[in-house]
């Protein structure tokens, strides 16, 4: 019964992250000038199964790995101080809608695996109220 609660448990961690990042993708989708240099690489969230990466045949999922992609996009821009000699700036490629729509798969995901600890813990309850 337990394992159907760590099973959620590590549901609700990585939804949480997957909302992190799509959040920070939106924050950052004008960014043109970084620490590491150029602009802002969309991330995604990639996912392993097992709730802990170390032991094989864990049940669960965490977070394999966030990517950083290689996707810009050129926008026309000639008084903007990063654009180019043709007047173009590079921009991260995030589409907000699809970030959004990441975002409200997340929180659902989150929601579901919220329930579902509620219903193991409902079924806990019943069983130790039967044992009683």
């Amino acid at each position: 019964m337990f394992d159907a609660i760590d099973i959620s448990t590590s549901g609700l961690v990585a939804q949480r992250v997957r909302s992190n990042v799509a959040a920070m993708n939106i924050a950052m989708a004008d960014v043109v000038d970084t620490p590491q240099g150029g602009p802002y690489r969309r991330r995604s969230v990639l996912f392993g199964e097992g709730s802990d990466p170390q032991q094989r045949g864990s049940a669960g999922v965490h977070v394999r790995e966030i990517r950083r992609e290689d996707v810009f996009r050129w926008e026309y821009d000639p008084n903007h101080p990063y654009a180019n000699a043709d007047g173009y700036v590079k921009l991260p490629g995030i589409d907000p809608l699809v970030e959004m729509v990441n975002l409200m798969e997340a929180s659902r995901a989150y929601e579901a695996n919220i329930t579902a600890i509620e219903v193991s813990k409902a079924m806990l309850n019943s069983s130790l109220r039967l044992l009683a």
